[in-house]
């Protein structure tokens, strides 16, 4: 009986320790659809590698301790829609579903459409001088599923080129005057006389948010000029009463909001700038001086979303995981198609107004209604658990990098790279939406919309909100347990981390949230009202603590520069503790604040050590380079 239960045991044992091998699946840009997905015979596509797994499990052949690993061999992978990651997807705690590289050379996810037969310019290009003219390469626009493809960003060799633009040639002009009326405003009398005012948009200053308007007219009266704009922006732009156009009345502070131009061809005048003549389909690029036509690579993104994992409230997609997987190329078409005037926080406006009675039945002194419409994310998450991100790169984004959307919980995001963001790199939880007002609490009578119990560690974040500046390095709504921690957020136009939305000291499920020795720096480049860490409403225990905040910079163009802050509790922020922060300077505010907050042993007293010990712990510190 005892040689008996001891080979029983032994047999055990050995059955546990083959169990571990994980199944594989390889993929490979040489690969075909119609092969094995061994390595020696490996598909063509991530799609056809997750039918294969879904497959395997509905047939029950993988065993329930047996990880499944989708390899992907070095190369590009090119996406024409997104990848979609549904329920059947799923793994189990045992035997989770692995996206991974092979090697340390990251497989690369991309809807980047590179561009080819380029030929130097031989024409007069209208509106563009002569001498331009002829320094120009030319294309044709690009087509894809026969049609084509409009877009709004171009890298040239790994760098974002400029949207033919007037911005960082000169000092921005400033508005004049703001006719809500009339829809009307009027600026100084452009230098330029545009030839084509359709190509033209119209992108100004205001407050914490940057709005881009497509511009229907110009009519010149003398050294004014009356500006009007495409619908539905025209009418959100002059009904929203914040942030609004800034007239400085009194000359008290920094000046009118301030404003630029892009997208016209007189606007083509610096090497790295390119433009688009659609009623001729062709694309001009002002090459730099050292780049050749024959050797350049530039490429174009032609989706808004790489990577969606979408279950519903039901039924989850659940673990899940990306690791070494690098996603590139995605493109934002909302303010070439409907403008974008945000709220804050990159959160496009779909209706807003003054009420001409203030007050609403959570908040008597509310003066305005917003409702909001979210920018679209490289990689989407939307009703799933134990979904996890590691050691990925998230790069040459139009608008959001990752977006944690609803009913997301128990999940990571730990040792990714984000750099070239147009918008958020990180963001999670809610924020109100076309159906639900920004300003009400948020408690859901289903808890399993809620986002919580994330983990959001050691993650380099660097030259995020590149093009919409009043976006955030990590963007936290309402959402509870979520720890941030350890992470560097460099480089960003407005805050570094925010937590918190709807401006009401009313509980609602915000609570637990935890930020924590991250390392912030460089931030409040264009913005103002700004945190290097800022909260809004009620966060029951709720902790920031031991972060490194530094390098605050001043806006060239806010209205009030010296209005930011290194921490911000911001309206309705209640039961927050900030302690043991470590910051350059005594700088802290709090704005119409809730109950309960405390504030201990902050700025640049605190121990050196905890400025040393912030941002990335020592085995994620190789991921930056």
């Amino acid at each position: 009986m005892f040689f008996k239960s001891k080979y029983c045991i032994a047999l055990v044992a050995l059955l546990c320790c083959l169990s571990v091998n994980a199944h594989e699946i390889y993929v490979s840009t040489s690969g075909n659809d119609l092969n094995s997905g061994t390595k020696d015979q490996p598909v063509a596509t991530l799609a056809t590698a997750l039918r294969k797994v879904r497959n395997l499990r509905r047939l029950h052949k993988i065993a329930p301790n047996e990880p499944v690993e989708i390899i992907l061999k070095a190369g590009v992978y090119q996406l024409y829609e997104p990848i979609l990651i549904r329920s059947e997807d799923s793994g189990t705690p045992g035997s989770p579903t692995i996206i991974r590289s092979e090697s340390e050379s990251n497989a690369v996810l991309s809807s980047g459409v590179e561009l080819s037969n380029w030929k130097p310019n031989t024409a007069q290009v209208p509106g563009i001088p002569e001498s331009i003219s002829r320094e120009l390469w030319v294309t044709d626009m690009p087509k894809t599923g026969g049609r084509t493809l409009d877009f709004r960003q171009l890298w040239v060799d790994g760098e974002k080129a400029k949207r033919a633009t007037n911005l960082g040639e000169e000092e921005l002009d400033r508005i004049l005057s703001v006719d809500n009326e009339n829809e009307i405003l009027w600026i100084p009398t452009p230098k330029w006389d545009f030839s084509n005012v359709e190509d033209l948009e119209f992108v100004i200053h205001q407050w914490w948010a940057i709005a881009n308007l497509r511009v229907k007219s110009l009519e010149v009266k003398g050294d004014r000029t009356a500006v009007r704009f495409h619908q539905p922006e025209s009418k959100i732009e002059f009904e929203h009463p914040w942030p609004a156009p800034f007239i400085d009345d009194k000359k008290e502070y920094n000046g009118n909001s301030a404003f630029y131009f892009m997208g016209a061809a007189e606007l083509l005048d610096q090497p790295g700038e390119w433009y688009v003549d659609y009623k001729a389909s062709k694309l001009y690029y002002y090459p730099k001086s050292k780049q050749q036509i024959n050797s350049s690579k530039l490429v174009v993104p032609s989706l808004e979303t790489l990577v969606e994992i979408k279950g519903n409230s039901s039924v989850k997609v659940s673990n899940v995981y990306f690791k070494n997987i690098s996603f590139q190329h995605s493109t934002w078409m909302r303010p070439s198609e409907k403008g974008h005037v945000p709220l804050q926080a990159g959160w496009s406006l779909v209706d807003a107004y003054k009420l001409q009675q203030p007050g609403t039945e959570d908040k008597a002194s509310l003066e305005n209604q917003a409702w909001v419409e979210r920018q679209p994310a490289a990689v989407e998450v939307s009703n799933a658990e134990d979904i996890k991100f590691e050691r990925c790169e998230f790069k040459h984004m139009a608008a959001t990098g990752l977006d944690y959307i609803v009913g997301v919980s128990n999940s990571k995001i730990i040792g990714n790279v984000f750099n070239d963001i147009g918008g958020t790199a990180i963001q999670a939880g809610f924020f109100g939406s076309p159906d639900f007002e920004a300003h009400l609490p948020y408690v859901p009578t289903d808890e399993r919309e809620v986002v919580h119990h994330l983990d959001i560690e050691n993650n380099y974040i660097e030259d995020a909100t590149n093009e919409d500046w009043g976006c955030v390095g990590i963007s936290i709504g309402v959402a509870h347990d979520i720890n941030i921690s350890h992470n560097e957020v460099f480089d960003v136009n407005y805050s570094g981390i925010c937590v918190g939305w709807s401006w009401t000291k009313t509980i609602s499920i915000a609570k637990n949230n935890r930020i924590y020795a991250n390392r912030i720096h460089r931030f409040a480049k264009q913005m103002y009202d700004v945190g290097g860490i800022y909260t809004l409403s009620a966060q029951p225990n709720t902790v920031i603590s031991e972060n490194a905040i530094y390098d605050l910079e001043k806006a060239p163009y806010a209205h009030m520069p010296d209005h930011h802050q290194y921490i911000y509790f911001d309206e309705g922020s209640s039961y927050i503790l900030a302690e043991n922060n470590w910051t350059e300077r005594d700088k802290f505010f709090s704005n119409s604040p809730g109950p309960g907050n405390e504030w201990k042993n902050n700025g640049p007293k605190v121990s050196k050590e905890i400025k040393k010990k912030a941002g990335l712990q020592p085995e994620f510190q190789n991921i930056k380079f």
